[in-house]
């Protein structure tokens, strides 16, 4: 079987394989010259628009806002609203962050964010390859070219636009997790992560199951640090966000929010089906529970077969399936899996190869940054190679769509389905080989 044979390479050194053979000089130019060009026309593109088309930083200007309560009336920080339904949801350590972040001028935090999103794209990938096995001159061009890639996913750049701290969480994340095991900080950046922004929590049960119980423990102490910071620090604003359920409940979670378009997740794609006009949220857990188990199971024995890029991997895709919000700028994880698909498919070889590319093709162009009059999107709409319809739809007919309406309007949730069931049948693949050889 090709995709069995070419899995039981994927730990083979990148060492005896060159990436760029006896072309290294050329392959390298034409990568970097491909993100140079991703570059400049980012930025081509945002100087020859109006700034509030490609830069509003409405994100930014909620934690701006909330840094700003915190230092000068911390006790509204959760009834506060920044605009009609919209409120600070984050952590009470992550508001003591904002709180340092609102010190800057409003001109220099704004600019900062968007170049610190921008490197953590080369950064997330940079260290992924490293985590691979990449070393030197193909390293370098691996990265160059997949960054160059990654630069145009609508996740990446909504996250830009809006000035999200998603893609700064997924550098740290990945960056922690890319650390060899002997560290014993190894954790530190989940645990920091989970501190501001729950989701990264799932991170923790996997790394019990991968077997990697001090870097599980080192992430869970350093969460529970964050936590009695945000009591010492913020002990009115702590006691509302944990203690009365805050956490649980933060944000409009109606029918509304879950079947909006924005929201691309397992709970938005159950929303928008007719059982989506009564109650989903039995259907959801079930579904959720069988999801979150077979992923990190997954990612575990991924992980446990000496695939730990891809098994981290696979954990993100599912955190990010099951969280009952998911908007479209969650969906920067496809920036790491994009590395892991290019390096399956180097060491792959015959259809093998072209099977591995072409579903990181196919998932790139999905998630793309498609231009607006090919699309037919509206302001603030996900869009991929699909599209979506031109006309706001009513709220009511989220739980009457069909024929392509079911594709579009969960083109983003789909596409992960997609990643998490190849990442599934990589795992099971690893642990079938595991087995055989062990037999023999």
């Amino acid at each position: 079987m090709p995709v069995a044979s070419a899995e039981s390479r994927l730990a083979a050194p990148v060492g005896a394989q060159s990436a760029a053979g006896r072309h290294g000089g050329r392959v390298l130019a034409c990568a970097a010259g491909a993100f140079a060009l991703a570059v400049a026309a980012y930025l081509a593109d945002v100087v020859t628009h109006p700034l509030a088309l490609t830069l509003d930083w409405f994100d930014l200007n909620i934690y701006n806002h909330a840094g700003l309560i915190t230092r000068q009336a911390p006790a509204t920080l959760y009834s506060w609203h920044f605009l009609p339904g919209v409120q600070y949801l984050y952590t009470p350590f992550a508001a003591l962050g904002f709180a340092a972040g609102s010190l800057l001028p409003w001109a220099v935090l704004r600019w900062l964010m968007t170049v610190a999103s921008l490197a953590a794209v080369p950064a997330t990938v940079w260290v992924t390859f490293g985590q691979l096995g990449w070393r030197g001159r193909d390293r370098a061009a691996a990265v160059l070219a997949v960054s160059a890639v990654a630069m145009w996913a609508e996740p990446v750049l909504r996250s830009v636009q809006v000035g999200q701290i998603e893609l700064v969480l997924m550098v740290l994340i990945a960056w922690d997790l890319c650390q060899p095991d002997r560290r014993r900080w190894k954790g530190v950046g989940i645990g920091v992560a989970a501190g501001i922004k729950l989701v990264p929590l799932i991170f923790i049960p996997y790394l019990v199951l991968a077997g990697k119980l001090r870097q599980a423990a080192v992430a869970t102490g350093v969460f529970a640090t964050t936590v009695v910071i945000g009591f010492i620090a913020l002990p009115h604003d702590s006691v509302t966000f944990w203690l009365t359920g805050y956490f649980l409940h933060a944000g409009d979670f109606s029918n509304t929010s879950q079947g909006s378009l924005l929201n691309q997740s397992l709970l938005a794609l159950v929303t928008r089906t007719p059982a989506g006009a009564g109650s989903v949220a039995g259907l959801w857990l079930g579904v959720a529970a069988v999801v979150g188990c077979l992923g990190l199971l997954a990612a575990a024995a991924l992980a446990r077969t000496g695939r730990p890029t891809a098994g981290w991997v696979t954990c993100a895709v599912t955190g990010v399936l099951i969280s009952p919000i998911s908007w479209d700028n969650h969906w920067i994880w496809i920036v790491p899996l994009l590395a892991v698909l290019a390096d399956a498919g180097f060491r792959a070889r015959g259809a093998a190869r072209w099977g591995f590319w072409g579903f990181g093709a196919a998932l790139a162009a999905v998630f793309a940054d498609w231009p607006a009059h090919w699309t037919g999107r509206l302001a603030f709409v996900p869009h991929g190679l699909v599209g979506f319809d031109v006309r706001r739809h009513p709220m009511s007919e989220i739980f009457h769509l069909n024929g392509i309406q079911l594709v579009s309007w969960n083109l983003f949730v789909l596409g992960g389905l997609a990643m998490f069931g190849f990442l599934v049948a990589l795992a099971w693949l690893a642990w079938r080989n595991r087995t055989s050889a062990a037999a023999t």
